[in-house]
């Protein structure tokens, strides 16, 4: 009985999908980094609108100098990387509107970026957009994927964490 009441202290949070579109396995990304989670446990989005919002409550760790990528420190200590397309680092920036920058608190749903759909369709490799818990394997917690197959950037869960 105490084990019971002791176990439900443990808090659960959810990621939910920073961008809104079809919600692929990260297996699924044509690029083995991704796909063979070198970078850690994920899942993939193929977005159809160009926005992106915050997946957690957290800190902003890393914006990319060319604007493709943003790295959050959840509140929960996950560090999770979004990633805008395949091979958008050779855009330098072009098609990318950063409304954040490194330190900033941010909440669920908050805003992150823009970026044009289209543009990065027609010169980027792939507009599937990697989102990577970059930490998972060293994290103490589990990363368990929900069955969603598509996404409402800030609402739909795309991760529960134990």
């Amino acid at each position: 009985m105490f084990k019971k009441l002791f176990n439900k202290s443990k808090e659960e949070s959810t990621i939910v999908s920073p961008i809104t579109g079809d919600i692929v396995s990260i297996e699924k990304v044509p690029d083995p980094v991704f796909s063979q989670k070198m970078m850690g446990e994920g899942a993939a989005i193929i977005p159809t609108e160009g926005k992106v919002v915050a997946p957690v409550n957290g800190e902003i760790i890393q914006v990319a100098p060319t604007k493709h990528a943003i790295g959050l420190l959840a509140e929960d200590g996950s560090e999770i990387l979004i990633h805008v397309g395949l091979e958008t680092v050779a855009l330098n920036g072009e098609g990318f509107q950063v409304h954040v920058g490194v330190g900033d608190k941010v909440q669920v749903g908050q805003a992150l970026m823009d970026f044009d759909l289209a543009y990065i369709q027609e010169n980027a490799n792939d507009i599937i957009s990697p989102v990577v818990i970059t930490n998972s394997s060293t994290s103490n917690k589990t990363y368990n994927q929900t069955a969603e197959t598509n996404g409402k950037a800030g609402e739909t869960v795309l991760f529960h964490v134990n």
